[in-house]
């Protein structure tokens, strides 16, 4: 969840545990599998994802969906699902302080704002 000022976000993101590359990422005011739909949707405008396997946690709102389009997904709490879990640990601390700096921004500012942070951070990783 990212909060800025009095409203809640929650975020979505799709990042290669191999990589830690962020392949996609979006917010949205609500979760549920609606969302869910659309961020997979454009997840597979953008990625070939077709033979992807999805670590996931238990909520239903992103496991359905998963399924529907025929992707694999697999609950796992520890693992490879650790290094993803860090890179939306930094996410999340990135979007604090950016809220914290933007206490008036809008909704579509957060949105530039995680499209360049997914940008600038795929770029740090090359850099290592």
């Amino acid at each position: 969840m990212i909060q800025l000022n009095d409203e809640r976000f929650w975020l979505y993101a799709a990042v290669d545990p191999a990589t830690n590359r962020l392949l996609h990422a979006k917010h949205s005011l609500t979760r549920n599998q609606a969302i869910t739909e659309m961020f997979l949707v454009e997840l597979r405008e953008e990625h070939l994802i077709d033979d992807a396997l999805f670590l996931v946690d238990s909520v239903p709102w992103l496991q359905a969906p998963l399924h529907r389009h025929g992707l694999d997904y697999r609950y796992e709490k520890h693992g490879n699902r650790n290094s993803v879990e860090r890179v939306f640990r930094e996410l999340k601390r990135r979007t604090n302080q950016f809220s914290n700096c933007f206490s008036h921004a809008e909704a579509d500012t957060v949105e530039n704002w995680l499209q360049a942070f997914a940008f600038a951070w795929n770029q740090l990783l090359k850099l290592f």
